[in-house]
């Protein structure tokens, strides 16, 4: 029989995946940003690379503060998302579709990102770890401005462009 799994067990296991899915982010975003064609779409990129960067190391503080090594594991939903990202990036590479596909790659990531920072948010707190939840809070809001961000750039230009 397996061991009892407890609340703190599924947060750990989730920060893992989350830690994991933010280094693999890193790495595209850099890959995004070169691909984009409008300069704000770049921009937005190379900006939330820097927020990405400073969003792993609130992670690390947290596994500082649980006394646990940061450490990833392996996360196939964001590995999927990013793949379909260089798919939109390789199949529509040079045309007025492609800024629109980058927005919809890049919110798709926000949107998992959400979801994870807003449970491990809950969880934090339901487990009275404070000093986490902060850190966890500051980055869902940085997340979702991120989104937001995206929304603006493919309604006022991205998506007109491809249409």
């Amino acid at each position: 029989m397996a061991e009892d799994k407890t609340l703190d067990d599924l947060f750990l296991d989730t920060l893992k995946d989350i830690y994991y899915a933010e280094k693999q982010i890193v790495k595209a975003l850099p890959q995004m940003a070169d691909a984009a064609q409008s300069a704000d779409l770049k921009a937005g990129f190379e900006q939330h690379l820097l927020e990405t960067k400073n969003q792993v190391d609130r992670l690390e503080q947290v596994f500082e503060l649980m006394g646990k090594p940061a450490a990833g594991k392996t996360c196939d939903a964001i590995l999927g998302i990013l793949e379909e990202g260089k798919s939109v990036m390789a199949d529509f590479k040079g045309t007025e579709a492609l800024d629109a596909g980058l927005v919809s790659s890049a919110q798709a990531v926000e949107h998992y990102e959400i979801a994870r920072y807003g449970t491990l948010l809950a969880w934090a707190r339901q487990l009275g770890m404070s000093d986490a939840a902060i850190l966890l809070e500051e980055t869902l809001k940085e997340e979702e401005a991120t989104d937001r961000a995206l929304t603006k750039i493919a309604m006022s230009s991205a998506n007109r462009k491809a249409a």
